[in-house]
């Protein structure tokens, strides 16, 4: 009896085996694919298409100060006048460099300037920023000031930053973001590209690239 069941188990077992290759082919013999196996590829192809639509383009950056750019850390600041419009002159102020010395945007008037707002924190900021610094050599022969506005952030951070990234242009802590909120700042990277006579001729929110910014500061030298 113990002889019998051992074969029957063993019958039983291999009957299992036959029925699970059976299904796991097709009619014409080829191996067939499970619904674990269709799930996991239609999760991928979700997963590489998500990071697609996710992934910052450089033509995602917006002009005319219009807010919201693909490539832009939104901030919270607290507006505090009117917005810059292009084609007007852009609001004066001062403020004291990351040395102590002090620094208004009016005593520039005559040189091309480039106004930028971000933070050491700000990822795209961080990305743009190699790019910023090799713009401004290549268009500093023109005159070309670089004011960089960083908000909520102290001098030793500011400093420590420069230093590593290599950056030689002007850095303006700005502690209490009250330049961001005079100059209605919602997202940084923020770009403003004011004419020698003072005047706003474009503004960008987020990314730019190297001939984003060449464009820009042609337009105003």
């Amino acid at each position: 009896m113990r002889a019998k069941n051992e074969v029957d188990g063993r019958d039983a077992a291999q009957a299992e085996r036959e029925i699970g290759e059976a299904g796991a082919t097709g009619a014409d013999g080829k191996p067939k694919r499970g619904f674990g196996t269709y799930a996991v590829l239609a999760g991928i192809v979700l997963a590489v298409l998500a990071g697609a639509y996710l992934i910052p383009k450089p033509g995602d950056t917006q002009r005319a100060g219009a807010p919201g750019g693909a490539q832009a850390v939104q901030v919270s600041t607290n507006p505090g006048g009117k917005a810059p419009v292009v084609g007007q002159p852009v609001p004066d102020f001062t403020a004291e460099t990351v040395d102590g010395k002090a620094v208004s945007l009016s005593q520039f008037r005559g040189k091309p300037v480039w106004l930028t707002f971000g933070a050491t924190w700000c990822a795209p900021c961080r990305v743009e920023a190699p790019d910023i610094q090799a713009a401004y050599q290549r268009h500093r022969g023109d005159g070309t000031t670089v004011l960089a506005v960083y908000l909520s952030e102290n001098p030793a951070q500011i400093t420590d930053y420069a230093r590593r990234v290599g950056m030689t242009y002007t850095h303006i802590p700005d502690q209490d973001s009250e330049i961001a909120s005079e100059y209605q700042t919602v997202g940084i990277p923020t770009h403003f590209f004011i004419d020698r006579r003072g005047v706003l001729r474009q503004t960008h929110v987020g990314i730019l690239t190297p001939e984003q910014m060449d464009e820009a500061l042609n337009q105003i030298s």
